[in-house]
């Protein structure tokens, strides 16, 4: 059974089109991938500053004298 050479052709451009957009879907996540790293590290360095910025407020509170109430 022959298959028309219309058909095999429509069938060609659909796989070279599934082709083009696999490609431009594996460049799209290596950018977003990249980005996940990015904002990964930001985030892990903003931990670190919010941890030692906690860590002068607490030593600064400490060095405030006790206040007592009135009584």
């Amino acid at each position: 059974m022959a298959v028309p050479s219309s058909q095999i052709d429509q069938l060609a451009d659909r796989v070279e089109r599934l082709l083009v957009r696999y490609e431009e879907l594996q460049r799209t996540n290596a950018l977003l991938s990249q980005q996940v790293e990015s904002l990964t590290q930001e985030r892990e360095s903003l931990k670190s500053r919010l941890s030692a910025a906690r860590a002068r407020v607490d030593a600064l509170l400490e060095r405030l004298p006790t206040i007592r109430s009135a009584a």
